[in-house]
């Protein structure tokens, strides 16, 4: 497999992970349950997760009022997305 594919599937699965926890806490805020720290968002987020923290945000509308989310998951998205552009042009 070419290293591109790896790097397409792990960012997928990155950003299933950080889209699944935006969900799953919203899930649980509804039901008054345990609810999964700011930190793990954001950490998931910043791991290159940040394309699915968004989607999760604007699915699931969550987290959608605090502007630390609406101002820093976004802006996450976009370094990432420059700093992938600028590896693909680098390495390719």
């Amino acid at each position: 497999m070419s290293k591109l594919i790896i790097a397409i599937i792990i960012l997928a699965v990155l950003n299933v992970f950080s889209f699944g926890l935006m969900a799953y806490d919203k899930r649980c805020a509804k039901a008054g349950k345990w609810r999964v720290p700011e930190k793990a968002l954001f950490l998931a987020a910043a791991c290159f997760g940040a394309l699915g923290g968004v989607l999760g945000m604007q699915l699931c509308r969550h987290k959608t009022k605090h502007w630390y989310f609406a101002v820093f998951f976004p802006l996450m998205l976009a370094v990432q997305i420059g700093l992938l552009i600028w590896a693909y042009r680098a390495w390719m």
